[in-house]
């Protein structure tokens, strides 16, 4: 009975999705069986060449994970949710199989009805022809993707390094912030977006006390003629504590409250990961959540409230 194959292409890339492959060879020897290896080691044309072929011929599936996606689940549950993915793709196919193979030492599959037809092997898409189709797949489909990406985002040069962490693409990324396809729990990008993952995010013990110092610092905004569009403004990436307009110019201002002045001021706290990640949630905010002010320079600003009255130390604009 046949093997059904697995592995998986795009672990580690800065940018893109995670893409799994699965392979249920034909039955019958092929003349290009013997061509199969790990998709690393073959030209872009001969992979090309093959994966027409094996798409052609076998029972396939692939199991996409986009960027966004991959953030909130990590990389552990991605993998796995994506392999479940390709595999549920080859089981629409009704195409029979009497072992899984996955590439590695991780058994994605466990927990599942099929585990007990699973093993790992390390280096599979090398030894294991059923996981060298299934690496050669995935492979050309995530470049055929990244390829077609680099037409939205030529700056980036995705067509290149496929979203890998070249140093072309982290110039980029510091040069031309961070797109849609970027994974934000990835460094660079992690410290560029202030990226922090829900499910591992704890709590501040502050939250109240930091809505209360908002809401001050918001009124005396307003008291100087701002008018305040949104307040505690929260993204999966990002968090803007104030927004506010006056004289056709948008603020973006970082509230800090501290017990006692004695800690240090707000502007104390705005170190340059911190203004960078500012920046970040200033150009995004314009770029994606308030066209009207989508060509305007934002204005960052940091607020400093102390003591158990409230008081409001100083507001002041940065400046690079």
């Amino acid at each position: 009975m046949p093997i059904l194959g697995i592995d998986e292409v795009g672990r580690g890339p800065l940018a893109g999705p995670l893409v799994v492959g699965a392979v249920i060879l034909p039955s019958e020897e092929e003349d290009w069986f013997k061509d199969l290896k790990d998709s690393k080691k073959l030209t872009a044309k001969k992979r090309e060449a093959l994966s027409a072929k094996i798409l052609e011929s076998s029972a396939t599936g692939l199991g996409w994970i986009p960027a966004e996606e991959l953030d909130k689940l990590g990389i552990s549950k991605a993998l796995e949710l994506a392999t479940h993915r390709a595999v549920k793709s080859v089981q629409s196919l009704h195409a029979p199989f009497s072992e899984i193979i996955i590439d590695g030492k991780v058994n994605f599959l466990r927990g599942t009805s099929l585990e007990k037809y699973t093993t790992t092997c390390i280096k599979a898409d090398d030894k294991i022809r059923e996981v060298s189709a299934a690496s050669i797949i995935a492979k050309v489909a995530r470049d055929n993707y990244m390829i077609e990406l680099a037409t939205k985002h030529p700056e980036y040069g995705f067509d290149k390094h496929v979203g890998y962490g070249t140093k072309s693409h982290v110039e980029a990324i510091y040069k031309y912030g961070l797109t849609p396809e970027h994974r934000k729990s990835f460094e660079p990008c992690k410290s560029l977006s202030g990226f922090v993952n829900e499910k591992s995010a704890s709590p501040k013990n502050t939250t109240n006390k930091g809505h209360k110092a908002e809401s001050i610092v918001a009124d005396y905004l307003t008291s100087q003629g701002h008018t305040v569009i949104e307040m505690n403004h929260k993204t999966f990436y990002y968090e803007i504590d104030i927004i506010s307009v006056k004289d056709n110019q948008i603020y973006f201002t970082e509230v800090k409250y501290r017990n006692n002045p004695a800690q240090g001021s707000g502007l104390d706290a705005i170190t340059p990961k911190k203004l960078t990640q500012m920046h970040f949630a200033a150009t995004s905010y314009l770029k994606y959540q308030n066209s009207k002010f989508r060509h305007h320079d934002p204005l960052l600003a940091v607020a400093s409230v102390s003591g158990a009255d409230y008081h409001l130390d100083t507001w002041q604009p940065l400046t690079d």
